[in-house]
């Protein structure tokens, strides 16, 4: 399916599991206006320690992050690929593992007009979350989304699952209280 992907070498087990739905900017990795480029990518503090802490507890990670920047022609899909590539190798390095990505490059207001439209994938919509729901061993209950927005809280209500709202702190601190409370 376009737009959902396994980084390299990773596998989702075949047994059903709950998920870790994050968002990518803000939340992963610092939201400087469109990250693209490997090399300006800055890790948020925790980010590691939350994916093995997340690992540990028997959930499937999965990114979900909406890419505008590539309707608006300041990026192509081959950089947010590459970047998704890089991120999930550095979390592999570090002992951790992010199961898979999906992103929606579509909007509205887009520069480029085969990513002009309005599609359910993009936050606040629910499509990316309902997407790995629906065609991967993943099952709602004991899933969650983290996310730096409201977007990202009305796409996890309109999936049916706990939102949670991120300020940017000590991710792994973060993580660690949800996990306490479930």
């Amino acid at each position: 399916m376009k737009h959902l992907c396994y980084p390299q070498g990773m596998e989702m087990t075949a047994n059903s599991r709950p998920c870790a739905f994050l968002d990518r900017d803000g939340v992963l990795i610092e939201d400087t206006g469109h990250p693209h480029r490997i090399e300006e990518v800055c890790w948020v503090p925790g980010a590691m320690e939350a994916l093995r802490r997340l690992n540990d507890s028997g959930r499937a990670v999965c990114v979900v992050t909406n890419q505008s920047g590539v309707a608006r022609g300041m990026y192509d899909e081959a950089s947010v690929g590459r970047l998704h590539v890089w991120m999930a190798g550095q979390a592999r390095a570090a002992g951790a593992r992010i199961d898979g990505f999906a992103y929606c490059p579509f909007h509205e207001a887009a520069e480029e007009p085969r990513y002009r439209r309005s599609s359910p994938r993009r936050k606040p919509g629910p499509g990316m979350i309902e997407d790995w729901l629906a065609h991967f061993p993943l099952i709602r209950a004991g899933s969650f989304l983290i996310g730096d927005r409201q977007t990202d809280m009305d796409a996890a209500e309109a999936a049916g699952i706990p939102g949670h709202l991120f300020a940017g702190d000590d991710l792994d601190a973060f993580v660690a209280k949800i996990l306490e409370a479930a």
